[in-house]
């Protein structure tokens, strides 16, 4: 087995199989000559997901496609780490439900690391519905870097980018991430202690320190259409307390206690902000991340 897919649901059953329908529909010939599998992860929907997804790959016929049903909703670390586990595939491809696939670059990218052992994870390029391109390459959160993203400069691409050519990255998106799992298995996978947001960064960070290098393929185009299991609300809070966590984890105490303080700046000036203008939005949100800082 090449490559084996790995994707998660969350009550989203519709945008998964349409993400598994684009997979299977660009490489039914690879599924059926037992050289890719996609392994679909439900990570305790509550619904009828794991039912009707179920039935779906049953009625198509999906060969190598398999669902696995979680018992809890282990966030997207966790969940990948289950699915990972039951992957055979000398490659894992990291890809989000809410992605359309349109073209078959992910074989591009198994050569592609075929021929470069030194790399082990390996970024594809994402677009947006429009047909722009969605930057998918970052830079590690320095102090520095961490203030630029407070301050809204991403927006300006002096954080996230995606380069036209194959180009070596600090790290790479989630959402589109092949590695050797050979090298996923001997880092321990994704970090257990991030539910969702930050998680493909400190791997990065990680596989860096062990020796690996991280690489962006852009010869690959994944629509992504960003529906998935979570609002803004969410993901702010979650940014915030993957920050603290990574900085705990890597960061000298004195670098921990200047981010902090960098990010209750930031909470507090909004809290008053959505106060002054009555935005609820902002007042919740921000006061929902400050108390995660601890």
């Amino acid at each position: 087995m090449k490559l084996s897919i790995v994707t998660l649901n969350f009550k989203k059953k519709e945008l998964t199989l349409s993400c598994v329908a684009s997979v299977y529909k660009h490489y039914k010939d690879h599924f059926e000559k037992n050289e890719i599998e996609m392994i679909v992860v439900d990570n305790a929907s509550g619904d009828d997901s794991v039912k009707i997804i179920r039935e779906v790959i049953k009625q198509n016929n999906y060969k190598n496609v398999e669902l696995i049903a979680n018992d809890e909703n282990a966030g997207f670390g966790r969940g990948c780490n289950l699915g990972t586990s039951h992957a055979k595939g000398k490659y894992v491809l990291f890809l989000n439900n809410d992605t359309q696939v349109q073209d078959n670059g992910f074989i591009d990218m198994v050569n592609f690391l075929d021929n470069r052992s030194e790399i082990a994870i390996l970024g594809g390029r994402m677009k947006n519905e429009d047909g722009s391109v969605q930057a998918s390459v970052g830079k590690f959160y320095t102090l520095f870097n961490a203030a630029l993203m407070l301050l809204g400069m991403q927006r300006f691409g002096l954080l996230y980018t995606s380069p036209s050519s194959i180009t070596k990255a600090d790290w790479v998106s989630g959402g589109s991430m092949m590695v050797r799992k050979e090298a996923f298995d001997k880092l321990g996978g994704f970090d257990k202690e991030i539910f969702m947001y930050m998680e493909d960064i400190e791997f990065c960070f990680r596989a860096r320190k062990a020796g690996y290098s991280t690489y962006f393929y852009p010869n690959v185009t994944t629509i992504h259409i960003g529906q998935g299991s979570s609002n803004r609300t969410f993901a702010i809070t979650h940014i915030y307390q993957g920050l603290v966590h990574f900085y705990k984890k890597y960061m000298p105490t004195w670098q921990l206690n200047v981010l902090q303080l960098m990010l209750k700046a930031k909470a507090k000036t909004l809290i008053y902000t959505g106060k002054v203008i009555h935005n609820t939005y902002l007042v919740q949100t921000y006061e929902q991340a400050l108390a995660t800082i601890r």
